[in-house]
């Protein structure tokens, strides 16, 4: 992966780095942190209830479903969306 960059082309679609922050004030996408999106959520860590909130907003704002890939127990998380080309990604993460 490239350094900063949050998302690379992978050949089954693209891959987001993430950062989640669980039991935030609300959930929503943050910007960046350390090259990767920053993803607040309201639920806690626990029984991957974290994990099912940003895969939902991550899927919500893409308009696209997506699979965790890595870091399920780590707020430092990998996702893969198919089906979705690098340019889409970045614009709908930005909007």
């Amino acid at each position: 992966m490239v350094e900063n960059l949050p998302v690379v082309a992978h050949r089954d679609g693209v891959l987001i780095r993430v950062w989640a922050v669980p039991r935030a004030s609300r959930t929503e996408i943050a910007g960046l942190h350390g090259g990767r999106v920053r993803i607040r959520v309201t639920a806690p860590p626990e029984g991957g209830k974290a994990n099912q909130q940003v895969s939902r907003a991550l899927s919500e704002r893409l308009g696209s479903p997506v699979e965790l890939i890595s870091g399920v127990s780590a707020r430092g998380k990998v996702f893969l969306a198919r089906q979705l080309e690098v340019d889409e990604v970045l614009a709908r993460l930005s909007q």
